[in-house]
């Protein structure tokens, strides 16, 4: 088992791996393997301690009701998972700039953070827009050919490669 211990896994075993969890995803639960419905459930989470009872009133609430389904358990497991292959493969570091960014616009956490907010706004927002986010599109849809899942998992290639140019390239 010293493969658990590789820094860089193969892209072969690691797509062998999430297309038989994909499997197993419907198999047990009937349901894509997905996770950005969590997000919005845990935003309607943190907008029920707010505004009380009304959140379920909603009709995006009505149909995504804002409680711990299984997205927010892949998402869980997504950070555990992480983490414990970095521990094993002795790679883990807190890094709050990434060297590639440091080395563009200086080791400021600040800016980076604004970044990663702004970016992580728009991948929101690009999810819902979508349907579905990366996994959920990029995995499972591509997975059972959906045209929509193909033509949106092209989407996300062509849309990183343009902000990655636009940031590193424009910006930078």
């Amino acid at each position: 088992m010293e493969w658990f211990a590789l820094e860089r896994w193969s892209p072969y075993t690691v797509g062998f791996g999430i297309g038989l969890l994909s499997w197993i995803s419907f198999l047990l639960s009937d349901k894509a393997l997905g996770c950005s419905t969590a997000f919005t459930r845990t935003s309607g989470m943190v907008e029920r301690l707010i505004r009380g009872a009304k959140v379920r009133k909603k009709l995006y609430y009505q149909k995504f009701p804002p409680v711990i389904e299984w997205e927010w358990m892949v998402v869980v497991g997504i950070v555990i998972g992480a983490f414990i292959s970095a521990r094993l493969s002795g790679s883990f570091e807190w890094q709050w700039v990434p060297g590639k960014w440091a080395a563009a616009f200086g080791d400021g956490s600040i800016k980076r953070t604004c970044f990663a907010l702004l970016g992580g706004f728009f991948m929101g927002v690009g999810a819902r827009w979508a349907g579905g986010c990366t996994s959920g599109h990029g995995i499972s849809g591509t997975l059972q050919l959906a045209v929509s899942s193909w033509v949106a998992a092209a989407c996300f290639f062509i849309g990183g490669i343009g902000t990655a140019f636009v940031v590193y390239k424009v910006l930078g």
